[in-house]
């Protein structure tokens, strides 16, 4: 077959001519590189949002560490009053015992009963 020439400068007019056909071949030899080039833009976008996000989680793990380090404290505090009480109890425990071996049963008390070494 034969094409005319003049149907053949129709349609390159048609599709824009010498210059729509170098960039026809352009796009066509350039597709992969640039599927490429627009999968490593995504693929460095949601290595983004995944970085922000793990930054985010560290920056909340931080704050209840922080809480639970203040918890532990107010903890701390409480376990060692509550020992400085039972402390204080078991001191005044040993005095009243103390006060009623040392109590004197007779009236005078210079022959006591029970006799103290005091």
């Amino acid at each position: 077959m034969r094409m005319d020439t003049s149907i053949l400068l129709t349609v390159l007019g048609t599709i824009g001519g010498v210059e729509g056909l170098i960039q026809l071949l352009k796009w066509w030899y350039s597709r992969k590189a640039t599927a490429r080039q627009v999968n490593a833009a995504a693929l460095s976008a949601e290595i983004e949002n995944i970085r922000k996000y793990i930054d985010w989680l560290e920056k909340r793990l931080g704050e209840r560490d922080a809480k639970i380090d203040a918890l532990y404290l107010e903890l701390r505090a409480e376990q060692n009053a509550k020992l400085e009480t039972l402390h204080t109890l078991h001191e005044a425990e040993l005095k009243l015992k103390e006060a009623e071996i040392k109590k004197c049963h007779k009236h005078g008390c210079a022959d006591r009963i029970p006799p103290s070494d005091y």
